[in-house]
């Protein structure tokens, strides 16, 4: 039971939010390919498979993030009790559970076409190499927003087997809707990262984090709202869009500085906007 709750907590399964923010976006272009080719089979197994991959890869991910950051976790109040950084769990283990997920990560991949496995495998590089981020930049959330986004694309192309410009637009919404939900969650270690020396937006923009976040969502609802426009046949796609907006504004309302819990309640609030968001792509089938 001791080995399963550190399994737990270093993969972070215990909090869904990670996985299902990796996993929207992978929806989004499902769906968007679903509208032209109607073969609902393949889309509910598509849907399946790559809500498994996003819960195995986004595991992998925060151990390998883990093993990246186990000494400056040690000095941050919100991450000094995960596994690697209280020494609960060694690195050789960690590394172990990673081969082991990633492993059991390609045998879904192999199951869609070539090009999709060449895009999966071209993003090992985008989040094995994030947690250095941190250290070197202070948009480490928009690298983020590339790593997390590239989902749209591949499962796009799992069903298309060809990638268009308009992909490439959601994808491009999708980051700076990452940049602004990940600059909050960011809000919450601003002190003990300026302690400690690792870069963020949120330390980047603190005199103006409501201002730069709401810049960010302004720009993903604009650049979503042309493609939908330009795309859709009707205008059904208004009801679950108005949602997604008011699910971004009350974040940004609601999120302050001074309060951690309340960036953290706000950065969740964006799995509603996912999810409003898949089901604005589904309006494409009406």
């Amino acid at each position: 039971m001791k080995d399963l709750k550190i399994f737990n907590d270093l993969t972070r399964l215990n909090r869904p939010i990670g996985y299902l923010l990796l996993f929207w976006p992978c929806s989004w272009g499902l769906a968007y390919a679903y509208s032209l080719n109607k073969d609902i089979e393949i889309f509910l197994y598509y849907i399946i498979l790559f809500f498994l991959g996003s819960v195995l890869m986004r595991s992998a991910g925060c151990i390998v993030n883990d093993i990246v950051d186990r000494k400056l976790d040690k000095k941050v109040k919100r991450t000094k009790n995960r596994p690697l950084a209280a020494n609960l769990i060694s690195v050789e283990r960690s590394l172990f559970y990673v081969f082991g997920l990633c492993g059991l990560a390609f045998l879904i991949l192999v199951q869609f076409n070539f090009l999709t496995i060449i895009l999966g495998l071209a993003s090992m590089s985008l989040a094995f190499s994030y947690p250095f981020m941190k250290r070197i930049t202070y948009w480490p959330q928009l690298f983020l927003g590339l790593t997390f986004n590239w989902g749209i694309i591949m499962a796009w192309a799992s069903i298309t087997n060809y990638l268009t410009l308009d992909i490439f637009m959601v994808y491009l919404a999708a980051i700076f809707w990452t940049l602004g939900y990940d600059t909050i969650y960011g809000v919450q270690d601003i002190v003990d990262d300026e302690i400690i020396g690792v870069k963020s937006t949120s330390i980047k923009f603190k005199s103006m984090l409501k201002k730069f976040v709401l810049l960010c969502y302004l720009i993903s609802l604009l650049i979503f709202f042309v493609f939908f426009i330009n795309n859709m046949n009707s205008l059904y796609f208004f009801i679950p869009f108005s949602a997604l907006v008011i699910t971004l504004l009350y974040q940004v309302y609601i999120f302050d500085k001074r309060k951690p819990k309340t960036c953290l309640h706000a950065f969740k609030i964006n799995n509603f906007s996912g999810f409003y968001l898949f089901l604005t792509f589904l309006t494409f089938s009406l």
